[in-house]
Protein backbone atom coordinates (compact mmCIF):
# COMPACT_ATOMS: atom_id res chain seq x y z
CA UNK A 1 0.00 0.00 0.00
CA UNK A 2 1.39 3.42 -0.88
CA UNK A 3 1.92 5.40 1.72
CA UNK A 4 1.08 9.42 1.06
CA UNK A 5 1.56 12.55 3.08
CA UNK A 6 -0.10 15.56 2.25
CA UNK A 7 1.65 18.74 2.98
CA UNK A 8 -0.48 21.75 3.61
CA UNK A 9 -2.68 23.19 1.11
CA UNK A 10 -1.39 26.20 -0.98
CA UNK A 11 -4.60 28.53 -2.64
CA UNK A 12 -3.58 30.44 -5.03
CA UNK A 13 -6.19 33.09 -6.16
CA UNK A 14 -6.71 34.36 -9.66
CA UNK A 15 -9.79 37.49 -9.81
CA UNK A 16 -11.18 39.20 -12.50
CA UNK A 17 -13.95 41.36 -12.25
CA UNK A 18 -16.09 42.35 -15.70
CA UNK A 19 -18.29 44.88 -15.37
CA UNK A 20 -21.59 44.37 -17.50
CA UNK A 21 -23.12 47.38 -18.45
CA UNK A 22 -26.70 47.89 -19.60
CA UNK A 23 -28.43 49.43 -22.14
CA UNK A 24 -30.32 53.17 -21.09
CA UNK A 25 -33.49 50.97 -20.86
CA UNK A 26 -32.29 48.13 -18.49
CA UNK A 27 -32.93 48.54 -14.31
CA UNK A 28 -29.78 47.64 -13.48
CA UNK A 29 -25.59 46.32 -14.35
CA UNK A 30 -24.36 43.69 -13.14
CA UNK A 31 -20.77 43.06 -11.84
CA UNK A 32 -19.39 39.05 -12.16
CA UNK A 33 -16.39 38.11 -10.11
CA UNK A 34 -14.80 35.17 -11.03
CA UNK A 35 -12.51 33.54 -8.76
CA UNK A 36 -10.20 30.47 -9.29
CA UNK A 37 -8.41 28.91 -6.38
CA UNK A 38 -5.96 26.28 -7.59
CA UNK A 39 -5.59 23.22 -4.79
CA UNK A 40 -1.96 22.27 -5.19
CA UNK A 41 -1.60 18.62 -3.34
CA UNK A 42 1.81 16.96 -3.14
CA UNK A 43 2.06 13.37 -2.58
CA UNK A 44 5.79 12.37 -1.46
CA UNK A 45 8.23 11.02 -3.60
CA UNK A 46 5.24 10.70 -6.31
CA UNK A 47 3.38 13.55 -8.28
CA UNK A 48 1.37 16.67 -7.73
CA UNK A 49 -2.27 16.72 -8.45
CA UNK A 50 -3.92 20.48 -9.50
CA UNK A 51 -7.37 20.64 -8.76
CA UNK A 52 -8.80 24.14 -10.15
CA UNK A 53 -11.94 25.13 -8.41
CA UNK A 54 -13.90 28.07 -9.94
CA UNK A 55 -16.56 30.14 -8.11
CA UNK A 56 -18.57 33.00 -9.68
CA UNK A 57 -20.28 36.09 -7.54
CA UNK A 58 -23.03 37.98 -9.83
CA UNK A 59 -23.74 41.26 -8.11
CA UNK A 60 -26.85 42.84 -9.35
CA UNK A 61 -26.55 46.48 -8.85
CA UNK A 62 -29.39 48.80 -9.95
CA UNK A 63 -29.11 51.76 -12.15
CA UNK A 64 -31.42 53.86 -9.75
CA UNK A 65 -30.75 53.61 -5.68
CA UNK A 66 -33.99 51.23 -5.62
CA UNK A 67 -33.56 48.14 -3.24
CA UNK A 68 -36.38 45.48 -2.45
CA UNK A 69 -36.81 42.28 -0.40
CA UNK A 70 -39.65 40.15 -0.89
CA UNK A 71 -41.25 42.56 -2.54
CA UNK A 72 -40.75 45.59 -0.34
CA UNK A 73 -38.40 48.22 -0.37
CA UNK A 74 -35.64 47.56 2.04
CA UNK A 75 -34.27 51.63 1.67
CA UNK A 76 -35.21 54.06 4.69
CA UNK A 77 -33.78 57.45 5.79
CA UNK A 78 -36.54 59.87 6.98
CA UNK A 79 -34.63 60.41 10.64
CA UNK A 80 -32.12 62.11 8.03
CA UNK A 81 -34.84 63.99 5.82
CA UNK A 82 -35.96 65.11 9.12
CA UNK A 83 -32.81 66.29 10.62
CA UNK A 84 -32.06 68.20 7.06
CA UNK A 85 -35.87 70.27 7.21
CA UNK A 86 -34.38 71.25 10.86
CA UNK A 87 -31.27 72.88 8.91
CA UNK A 88 -33.77 74.87 6.95
CA UNK A 89 -36.12 76.16 9.23
CA UNK A 90 -33.06 77.04 11.90
CA UNK A 91 -31.05 78.94 8.57
CA UNK A 92 -34.26 80.66 8.16
CA UNK A 93 -34.53 81.16 11.91
CA UNK A 94 -31.13 83.01 11.81
CA UNK A 95 -32.20 85.36 8.59
CA UNK A 96 -34.92 87.23 10.84
CA UNK A 97 -34.39 89.15 14.35
CA UNK A 98 -38.02 87.38 15.41
CA UNK A 99 -36.24 84.18 17.26
CA UNK A 100 -34.71 84.03 20.82
CA UNK A 101 -31.73 82.57 21.77
CA UNK A 102 -33.90 79.75 23.91
CA UNK A 103 -36.10 79.34 21.05
CA UNK A 104 -32.89 78.82 18.23
CA UNK A 105 -31.50 76.45 20.92
CA UNK A 106 -34.59 74.35 21.37
CA UNK A 107 -34.71 73.61 17.54
CA UNK A 108 -30.88 72.93 17.19
CA UNK A 109 -30.45 70.69 20.43
CA UNK A 110 -34.15 69.85 21.50
CA UNK A 111 -35.39 69.05 17.80
CA UNK A 112 -38.99 70.92 19.05
CA UNK A 113 -40.00 74.54 17.92
CA UNK A 114 -40.40 74.43 14.57
CA UNK A 115 -43.39 75.72 12.11
CA UNK A 116 -43.42 72.23 10.70
CA UNK A 117 -45.11 70.23 13.37
CA UNK A 118 -43.96 67.02 11.21
CA UNK A 119 -40.54 67.69 12.89
CA UNK A 120 -41.17 67.99 16.42
CA UNK A 121 -42.70 64.80 16.90
CA UNK A 122 -40.08 62.77 14.57
CA UNK A 123 -37.70 62.32 17.61
CA UNK A 124 -34.82 63.58 15.72
CA UNK A 125 -32.23 66.46 16.38
CA UNK A 126 -29.28 68.34 15.23
CA UNK A 127 -27.39 69.29 17.97
CA UNK A 128 -26.59 65.33 18.99
CA UNK A 129 -25.58 64.77 15.40
CA UNK A 130 -23.15 67.90 15.01
CA UNK A 131 -19.66 66.82 15.22
CA UNK A 132 -20.71 63.43 16.88
CA UNK A 133 -18.36 60.68 15.04
CA UNK A 134 -15.33 59.36 16.09
CA UNK A 135 -13.04 61.71 14.09
CA UNK A 136 -14.68 65.00 15.60
CA UNK A 137 -13.34 66.82 18.54
CA UNK A 138 -16.01 67.26 21.47
CA UNK A 139 -15.07 71.34 21.43
CA UNK A 140 -16.56 72.12 17.73
CA UNK A 141 -20.34 71.43 18.96
CA UNK A 142 -19.72 74.36 21.85
CA UNK A 143 -19.32 76.47 18.84
CA UNK A 144 -22.54 75.90 17.44
CA UNK A 145 -24.02 76.79 20.35
CA UNK A 146 -22.07 79.91 20.68
CA UNK A 147 -22.92 81.41 17.37
CA UNK A 148 -26.76 81.31 18.27
CA UNK A 149 -25.83 83.00 21.35
CA UNK A 150 -23.65 85.76 19.95
CA UNK A 151 -26.51 85.71 17.38
CA UNK A 152 -29.29 86.13 19.62
CA UNK A 153 -27.65 88.36 22.03
CA UNK A 154 -25.59 90.88 20.26
CA UNK A 155 -26.86 91.07 16.67
CA UNK A 156 -30.29 91.22 17.12
CA UNK A 157 -30.34 93.35 19.33
CA UNK A 158 -28.82 96.01 16.57
CA UNK A 159 -30.31 95.15 13.98
CA UNK A 160 -30.99 98.31 12.88
CA UNK A 161 -27.32 99.80 13.92
CA UNK A 162 -24.29 100.53 11.67
CA UNK A 163 -22.23 97.78 11.94
CA UNK A 164 -18.68 98.51 12.23
CA UNK A 165 -15.02 97.03 13.65
CA UNK A 166 -16.25 95.59 17.26
CA UNK A 167 -20.15 96.80 17.21
CA UNK A 168 -22.41 94.37 15.61
CA UNK A 169 -25.36 95.66 13.28
CA UNK A 170 -26.58 96.27 9.96
CA UNK A 171 -23.71 96.39 6.34
CA UNK A 172 -25.11 97.73 2.94
CA UNK A 173 -23.09 97.96 -0.08
CA UNK A 174 -24.99 98.32 -3.68
CA UNK A 175 -25.35 94.30 -3.80
CA UNK A 176 -26.88 93.35 -0.81
CA UNK A 177 -27.87 93.76 2.97
CA UNK A 178 -26.36 91.72 5.70
CA UNK A 179 -26.26 91.78 9.54
CA UNK A 180 -23.35 91.20 11.08
CA UNK A 181 -21.68 90.58 14.57
CA UNK A 182 -18.70 92.62 16.16
CA UNK A 183 -16.04 90.87 14.12
CA UNK A 184 -18.18 91.23 10.76
CA UNK A 185 -19.53 87.46 10.89
CA UNK A 186 -23.16 86.91 8.85
CA UNK A 187 -24.13 84.19 11.41
CA UNK A 188 -26.57 82.59 9.40
CA UNK A 189 -23.39 81.45 6.97
CA UNK A 190 -21.32 80.75 9.48
CA UNK A 191 -23.07 78.54 10.92
CA UNK A 192 -25.01 76.63 8.20
CA UNK A 193 -21.84 76.25 6.21
CA UNK A 194 -20.24 74.88 9.46
CA UNK A 195 -22.90 72.40 9.78
CA UNK A 196 -22.47 71.40 6.65
CA UNK A 197 -19.16 69.81 7.74
CA UNK A 198 -19.83 69.25 11.19
CA UNK A 199 -23.10 67.18 10.56
CA UNK A 200 -24.01 65.98 7.17
CA UNK A 201 -20.47 65.37 6.07
CA UNK A 202 -19.53 63.97 9.15
CA UNK A 203 -22.65 62.18 9.32
CA UNK A 204 -21.58 60.49 6.21
CA UNK A 205 -17.98 60.03 5.78
CA UNK A 206 -16.82 59.10 8.88
CA UNK A 207 -19.98 57.49 10.66
CA UNK A 208 -22.29 55.54 8.30
CA UNK A 209 -20.45 54.32 5.67
CA UNK A 210 -17.58 52.99 7.82
CA UNK A 211 -16.60 50.17 9.56
CA UNK A 212 -17.54 51.47 12.81
CA UNK A 213 -21.24 51.74 12.06
CA UNK A 214 -21.40 48.93 9.37
CA UNK A 215 -19.64 46.26 10.99
CA UNK A 216 -20.53 47.09 14.78
CA UNK A 217 -21.57 44.42 17.13
CA UNK A 218 -22.83 41.42 15.16
CA UNK A 219 -23.85 43.04 12.46
CA UNK A 220 -21.67 41.64 10.13
CA UNK A 221 -23.03 38.37 10.75
CA UNK A 222 -26.05 39.42 10.62
CA UNK A 223 -26.45 40.47 6.96
CA UNK A 224 -24.39 38.04 5.83
CA UNK A 225 -26.57 35.66 7.38
CA UNK A 226 -29.56 38.18 6.31
CA UNK A 227 -31.03 38.28 9.52
CA UNK A 228 -33.03 41.98 9.91
CA UNK A 229 -33.74 44.53 12.53
CA UNK A 230 -36.81 43.83 14.76
CA UNK A 231 -39.93 44.38 12.84
CA UNK A 232 -37.94 46.06 9.15
CA UNK A 233 -37.53 44.85 6.04
CA UNK A 234 -33.88 45.81 6.05
CA UNK A 235 -30.90 44.55 8.05
CA UNK A 236 -28.30 47.10 10.29
CA UNK A 237 -25.83 47.49 7.54
CA UNK A 238 -28.15 48.05 5.05
CA UNK A 239 -29.56 50.86 6.83
CA UNK A 240 -26.53 52.07 8.27
CA UNK A 241 -25.71 53.17 4.49
CA UNK A 242 -28.77 54.02 3.63
CA UNK A 243 -28.89 56.80 6.35
CA UNK A 244 -25.39 58.08 5.10
CA UNK A 245 -27.33 58.29 1.64
CA UNK A 246 -29.61 59.99 3.35
CA UNK A 247 -27.84 63.12 4.50
CA UNK A 248 -26.68 63.68 1.10
CA UNK A 249 -30.23 62.31 -0.93
CA UNK A 250 -32.91 62.97 1.84
CA UNK A 251 -34.41 65.95 0.23
CA UNK A 252 -35.11 64.71 -3.01
CA UNK A 253 -38.56 63.94 -3.64
CA UNK A 254 -37.07 60.77 -5.29
CA UNK A 255 -33.82 59.77 -4.24
CA UNK A 256 -34.11 56.57 -6.44
CA UNK A 257 -33.84 58.77 -9.51
CA UNK A 258 -30.92 57.94 -11.77
CA UNK A 259 -30.64 61.51 -12.90
CA UNK A 260 -29.59 62.57 -9.59
CA UNK A 261 -26.22 61.11 -11.02
CA UNK A 262 -25.88 63.41 -13.03
CA UNK A 263 -28.48 66.40 -12.52
CA UNK A 264 -28.24 66.51 -8.45
CA UNK A 265 -31.29 69.44 -7.77
CA UNK A 266 -29.41 70.88 -4.97
CA UNK A 267 -32.45 71.17 -2.76
CA UNK A 268 -32.42 72.48 0.85
CA UNK A 269 -29.56 74.47 2.35
CA UNK A 270 -27.10 72.00 2.97
CA UNK A 271 -24.52 69.76 1.35
CA UNK A 272 -27.00 68.73 -1.91
CA UNK A 273 -26.94 72.01 -2.17
CA UNK A 274 -23.00 72.87 -2.93
CA UNK A 275 -23.08 69.18 -4.54
CA UNK A 276 -24.99 70.52 -7.23
CA UNK A 277 -22.68 73.89 -7.59
CA UNK A 278 -19.54 71.89 -7.50
CA UNK A 279 -20.65 69.20 -10.12
CA UNK A 280 -21.88 72.05 -12.53
CA UNK A 281 -18.63 73.83 -11.85
CA UNK A 282 -15.10 72.76 -11.02
CA UNK A 283 -15.61 69.04 -10.22
CA UNK A 284 -17.98 67.80 -13.53
CA UNK A 285 -18.93 63.85 -13.16
CA UNK A 286 -18.31 64.02 -9.31
CA UNK A 287 -22.18 63.42 -8.97
CA UNK A 288 -21.68 60.40 -11.02
CA UNK A 289 -18.66 58.95 -9.51
CA UNK A 290 -20.89 60.04 -5.64
CA UNK A 291 -24.10 58.79 -7.02
CA UNK A 292 -23.02 55.37 -8.60
CA UNK A 293 -20.28 54.48 -5.38
CA UNK A 294 -23.45 54.84 -3.12
CA UNK A 295 -25.78 52.47 -5.63
CA UNK A 296 -22.80 50.24 -6.25
CA UNK A 297 -21.68 50.16 -2.30
CA UNK A 298 -25.23 49.53 -1.48
CA UNK A 299 -25.39 46.42 -3.52
CA UNK A 300 -22.00 45.03 -2.34
CA UNK A 301 -24.09 44.93 0.89
CA UNK A 302 -26.69 42.84 -0.30
CA UNK A 303 -24.36 40.78 -1.59
CA UNK A 304 -22.04 40.70 1.25
CA UNK A 305 -18.72 41.97 -0.54
CA UNK A 306 -17.23 43.82 2.05
CA UNK A 307 -14.52 44.58 0.80
CA UNK A 308 -15.72 46.34 -2.38
CA UNK A 309 -18.32 48.10 -0.31
CA UNK A 310 -15.33 49.56 1.62
CA UNK A 311 -14.21 50.45 -1.91
CA UNK A 312 -17.09 52.45 -3.07
CA UNK A 313 -17.35 54.19 0.33
CA UNK A 314 -13.83 55.28 -0.28
CA UNK A 315 -14.80 57.36 -3.23
CA UNK A 316 -17.22 58.97 -1.58
CA UNK A 317 -15.23 60.24 1.25
CA UNK A 318 -12.37 61.45 -0.94
CA UNK A 319 -14.97 63.09 -3.54
CA UNK A 320 -17.27 64.84 -0.40
CA UNK A 321 -14.54 66.00 1.23
CA UNK A 322 -13.30 67.50 -2.39
CA UNK A 323 -16.57 69.61 -2.42
CA UNK A 324 -15.77 71.44 1.07
CA UNK A 325 -12.10 72.25 0.24
CA UNK A 326 -13.01 73.80 -2.75
CA UNK A 327 -15.86 75.42 -2.04
CA UNK A 328 -13.59 76.90 0.81
CA UNK A 329 -11.20 78.29 -1.69
CA UNK A 330 -13.84 79.52 -3.80
CA UNK A 331 -15.35 81.67 -1.09
CA UNK A 332 -12.00 82.76 0.11
CA UNK A 333 -11.20 83.88 -3.63
CA UNK A 334 -15.02 85.27 -4.02
CA UNK A 335 -14.43 87.54 -0.73
CA UNK A 336 -10.96 89.17 -2.32
CA UNK A 337 -12.79 89.90 -5.39
CA UNK A 338 -15.84 91.36 -3.54
CA UNK A 339 -13.45 93.77 -1.28
CA UNK A 340 -11.52 94.75 -4.35
CA UNK A 341 -14.61 95.61 -5.65
CA UNK A 342 -15.56 98.16 -2.16
CA UNK A 343 -18.52 95.94 -1.74
CA UNK A 344 -17.81 95.21 1.99
CA UNK A 345 -21.12 93.55 2.94
CA UNK A 346 -21.29 91.15 0.02
CA UNK A 347 -17.11 90.28 0.41
CA UNK A 348 -18.31 89.97 4.51
CA UNK A 349 -20.76 87.29 3.11
CA UNK A 350 -18.61 85.39 0.89
CA UNK A 351 -16.35 85.52 3.50
CA UNK A 352 -18.48 83.96 6.14
CA UNK A 353 -19.70 81.65 3.90
CA UNK A 354 -15.73 80.61 3.47
CA UNK A 355 -15.63 80.90 7.23
CA UNK A 356 -17.90 78.04 7.74
CA UNK A 357 -16.72 75.54 4.99
CA UNK A 358 -12.79 76.15 6.74
CA UNK A 359 -14.52 75.74 10.00
CA UNK A 360 -15.89 72.25 8.01
CA UNK A 361 -12.39 71.20 6.86
CA UNK A 362 -11.89 69.07 10.11
CA UNK A 363 -14.68 66.43 9.16
CA UNK A 364 -13.25 65.50 5.87
CA UNK A 365 -11.85 61.85 5.45
CA UNK A 366 -9.28 61.03 2.84
CA UNK A 367 -10.06 57.36 2.20
CA UNK A 368 -8.08 56.07 5.28
CA UNK A 369 -9.87 57.45 8.54
CA UNK A 370 -8.06 60.60 8.80
CA UNK A 371 -9.12 63.86 8.11
CA UNK A 372 -7.19 65.86 5.40
CA UNK A 373 -6.87 68.83 8.30
CA UNK A 374 -6.91 68.57 12.15
CA UNK A 375 -9.34 70.07 14.46
CA UNK A 376 -6.25 72.59 15.59
CA UNK A 377 -4.95 73.04 12.31
CA UNK A 378 -8.52 74.39 11.37
CA UNK A 379 -9.03 76.60 14.92
CA UNK A 380 -5.67 77.93 13.57
CA UNK A 381 -6.96 79.31 10.47
CA UNK A 382 -10.23 80.44 11.91
CA UNK A 383 -8.64 82.22 14.42
CA UNK A 384 -6.10 84.08 11.76
CA UNK A 385 -9.23 85.00 9.52
CA UNK A 386 -11.56 85.89 13.06
CA UNK A 387 -11.95 89.13 12.48
CA UNK A 388 -13.39 90.31 8.89
CA UNK A 389 -12.90 94.26 9.65
CA UNK A 390 -8.91 93.33 9.89
CA UNK A 391 -7.91 90.30 8.21
CA UNK A 392 -5.06 90.62 5.72
CA UNK A 393 -5.69 89.20 2.11
CA UNK A 394 -2.39 87.61 2.54
CA UNK A 395 -3.55 85.77 5.41
CA UNK A 396 -6.38 84.37 3.18
CA UNK A 397 -4.44 83.12 0.39
CA UNK A 398 -2.20 81.24 2.88
CA UNK A 399 -4.70 79.28 3.77
CA UNK A 400 -6.18 79.32 0.56
CA UNK A 401 -3.10 78.06 -1.07
CA UNK A 402 -2.49 75.52 1.56
CA UNK A 403 -6.43 74.51 1.11
CA UNK A 404 -5.48 73.84 -2.70
CA UNK A 405 -2.18 71.74 -2.22
CA UNK A 406 -3.62 69.25 0.36
CA UNK A 407 -6.16 68.35 -2.14
CA UNK A 408 -4.48 69.09 -5.19
CA UNK A 409 -7.41 71.01 -6.52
Amino acid sequence: MKNKFYKPILLTLLSSLVLVSCSKDDDVEYITQTVTETVIETVTETVTVEVPVTQTITVEIPYSYEFARAGKSTVSFSGQTARLNMADELYAALNTNTFTEAQMLEMFNDGTGFADVGLNTSGKKMGNKTAASPLASATVKPQFDAMIADFADNVIPNWATDASNGQAGVLTDVTRTIHVNAKGHEIDQTFIKGIIGAMTLDQIVNNYITPYQLDSGTRTEDNTNKTLSSGKDYTDMEHKWDEGFGYLYGQEADATRLDLATSPTGNGTTLNKYFKKVNASSHPGMAIQVFDAFRRGRAYIVANQYDKRDQQAEIIQKELSKLIAQKAVDYLNGYMSKIADGNTADAFHALSEGYGFIMSLQFTNDGTGSSYFSNSEVNAFLASMDNFWTVENSTLESIRDEVKAKFGI
